[in-house]
């Protein structure tokens, strides 16, 4: 393979600083004022409300275009397949909502037909999810929990539930945290929330559905194994589910246990025999469909409810239910409930909407998504639905087999209102053991994200560790608070890599402007007098005094020290000036007394002796004493010769400056430049610079000159003429390989 042929560049020109920059590129200090960007954010015009509206009703701008012969058949075939796998989800879900499953399939399709009109992702199937039923099934049993539904039966003189009242209260509450949460997804949306979703990165996300997994599967284990453990609930719930589990594990009912082994065994058959065969297919075969028909049938057929025990689904009302105002007093009791289902449904829809949007070339509005699955939990709420989402799972099923657009979905609506009309009642016997078994096979999936640890461990092991906290909270503080635990860590572990950044020395690439830490490449060269230090991170208050520190320890310059003896020396200075400037003072006194006796003894002799002789005589003065001139010298401190004459701070990772960041620069500047070290800041990005002057970092002594938008720039203007000299001939003669 033919080397590929390096290009090199010469450019000559001053060193410029910030000050000279500015005025080179004639910096402009114009802002738009506060009035105006209201003024301009409130202007209406005939374009901007065309606008709007499009982006408001998603469904107006696509539908025009809509392509009957290029994607009518694609979307008739998934919306078909798409609708025949609500059916035994919704179901099955509704189990995990701890709801009649009938309140399941009212979930496939009030809230599908709203986001058909308000979405803006073509392709992801929103309806039941096993991890915001799980959620809901938290809520509901928490707040009408078995115990408060027991009545006294006085034929058997026994306990009994009382199912009717339990099922319509859960409904109820289902209904009103879905409603709610569906109101906080919307107001979050109209203020531009959308932004939430990043803190949600994909470590957590699959940590968090991981846990909801195991979740969904301790909870599903009454059904499997037929026994009816205590509801538990608060932190550590989910433990004690499966300590009382295995305590009942005696009394499992034999039927159920066969009715979900058989299922499970047959569910996971077929669909290897429809991985196997998808490239032949035109689209899967629906083996959950086929599942519950025949497990219908059987259970029919040999009346396993009666004869064996068997808990069945029960009565489902043909029809639709009529919208009913969620209760007040509820709402009170759920809002930490809504904003968990708010949040957590809205990232794993725009999560996965996202992957389609990439990977077909189209925009997904986050903003726009929030407000849709807000109406369609809100819309939802009213006709008693519980939370949704979308599913992985029907998402790829409606991909592959052909939708093009959110027509699907709606022709899977019409699948689930014509079984709500007409089909339902059909499913009473469908045991619920087989629902439980539909609900084990489909996590499958989610059980094989544990695989995620073992890549983590290789790319980046703070992300395995958030991906591990997330699944060790979810698990113990169930997925509510689950989650706020899982955002907060990982949060954290943001601020603790800011705290504990990596501090490097740079050194010359020899022949280059390029500088890399002399610790990791072995041609890069420090220079000498000078000492350029790099953070990895930005500089604010978390970590603006281990910046300081990391300084001095790199360097080899004890600041402190160094200024403690500095200190001690002027002092010892200012003393011996004071002492002798006292002493040359009394000295001066007595060289002033002596002469006042010696003129008096003088003028006395004068007085005392004839004028006889005509000579005069010369007296001589005498000289008056040296003063010493001590305290008006300046003395320098001797600083050490091995300390750098100049340090280079390169800022360039730097985006962003507090008070206690700027307030440690210029604690840096002034310390080092007491002991005669030149302190430049290099690489500084406009906002810095901006947060320097608004910081008062300058002065009259500390001006714009020791600000470098270049790291080869700020070198330069350090070394001397000759070295100077030499660096630029070395890189120009590097550039011309």
């Amino acid at each position: 393979m033919e080397q590929k042929r390096r290009v090199g560049y010469a450019i000559q020109r001053e060193v410029l600083d910030e000050q000279n920059v500015e005025e080179l590129a004639e910096k402009s200090d114009a802002k738009t004022p506060l009035s105006e960007k209201i003024k301009k954010s409130l202007r209406c015009s005939g374009p901007r409300v065309k606008r709007s509206m499009l982006s408001c009703v998603p469904i107006v701008s696509w539908l025009r275009r809509y392509s009957l012969r290029d994607w009518a058949i694609g979307d008739l075939v998934s919306g078909i397949s798409v609708g025949i796998m609500h059916l035994p989800q919704g179901m099955a879900y509704a189990l995990l909502a701890a709801v009649p499953p009938v309140f399941g399939l009212y979930s496939s399709f009030y809230p599908i037909l709203v986001y058909f009109i308000f979405g803006t992702s073509r392709h992801i199937s929103v309806g039941t999810y096993a991890v915001m039923s799980v959620m809901i099934g938290g809520v509901t049993e928490r707040i009408a929990p078995d115990s408060n539904f027991l009545i006294w039966d006085n034929v058997t003189n026994t306990s009994v539930m009382d199912t009717y009242t339990r099922d319509h209260e859960r409904v109820k509450i289902a209904a009103a945290v879905t409603f709610l949460s569906g109101i906080l997804q919307v107001l979050l949306g109209m203020v531009q929330f959308g932004f939430v979703v990043t803190y949600l990165s994909e470590p957590l996300v699959r940590g968090y559905t991981t846990a909801a997994a195991i979740n969904v599967i301790v909870s599903q284990l009454k059904y499997f194994f037929g026994i009816q453990p205590e509801r538990f609930s608060g932190p550590f719930s989910l433990i004690y589910t499966v300590i009382d589990v295995c305590y009942l594990l005696p009394k499992t009912n034999i039927g159920t246990l066969v009715v979900s082994i058989v299922t499970t065994v047959g569910l996971i058959g077929a669909k290897e025999v429809n991985s196997l065969l998808a490239r032949k297919l035109p689209v899967p075969i629906p083996v959950e469909l086929l599942a519950i028909i025949i497990a219908t049938v059987i259970s029919w057929q040999f009346n396993l409810d009666t004869k064996y025990g068997v808990e069945v689904v029960g009565p489902i009302p043909s029809g639709l239910q009529p919208p009913m105002v969620p209760e007040v007093s509820i709402l009170g009791q759920v809002i930490g409930d809504a904003f968990a289902l708010a949040i957590v449904g809205y990232g794993i829809a725009i999560s996965l909407g996202r992957i389609f949007a990439l990977k077909y070339g189209y925009r997904v509005d986050s903003n726009q998504e929030l407000i849709a699955l807000g109406l369609s939990n809100t819309v939802g709420g009213l006709f008693q639905c519980f939370a949704i989402s979308c599913s992985m799972s029907r998402s790829l099923v409606q991909e592959s087999t052909g939708g093009k657009t959110q027509v699907a979905s709606a022709l899977s609506a019409f699948v689930i209102l014509i079984i709500l009309l007409k089909i339902g009642e059909l499913f009473e016997q469908l045991p619920k053991a087989v629902l439980a078994a539909i609900i084990y096979v489909n996590l499958h999936g989610m059980m094989k994200q544990f695989s995620d640890i073992r890549i983590l461990w290789r790319t980046n092991r703070v992300d395995m560790v958030v991906w591990i906290a997330t699944l060790i909270l979810t698990v113990l503080f169930n997925p509510d608070m689950g989650l706020a635990a899982s955002i907060a860590f990982s949060i954290l572990t943001v601020i603790f890599r800011t705290q504990l950044p990596q501090y490097s020395i740079l050194g010359q690439v020899k022949g280059t402007d390029i500088y890399r830490p002399i610790n990791k490449y072995k041609q890069a060269y420090q220079l000498p007098g000078l000492f350029i230090f790099r953070s990895s991170a930005t500089l604010y208050f978390a970590n603006a005094e281990m910046y300081a520190d990391a300084l001095s320890a790199k360097s080899g310059i004890d600041i402190t020290k160094i200024l403690t003896r500095k200190r001690k020396q002027d002092l010892k200075k200012l003393r011996r000036e004071k002492k002798e400037a006292k002493k040359a003072k009394k000295e001066a006194k007595k060289a002033a007394k002596m002469e006042t006796k010696m003129e008096a003894k003088m003028d006395s002799d004068t007085e005392a002796e004839p004028e006889t002789e005509t000579d005069e005589y010369e007296l001589e003065e005498p000289e008056p004493p040296q003063i010493s001139t001590v305290a008006t010298v300046e003395g320098n401190f001797q600083t050490d010769h091995a300390l750098p004459h100049a340090i280079i701070l390169d800022l360039s990772p730097v985006n962003f400056l507090d008070t206690v960041g700027v307030k440690t620069l210029r604690n840096i500047q002034k310390d080092y430049g007491e002991i005669g070290v030149e302190v430049i800041l290099a690489g500084c990005q406009p906002c810095v610079v901006e947060s320097l002057e608004r910081g008062e970092f300058f002065s009259e002594k500390v001006t714009k000159g020791c600000l470098f938008s270049s790291l080869h720039d700020a070198v330069l203007h350090c070394q001397k003429d000759e070295a100077r000299q030499h660096i630029t001939d070395q890189v120009l003669a590097g550039t011309h390989l």
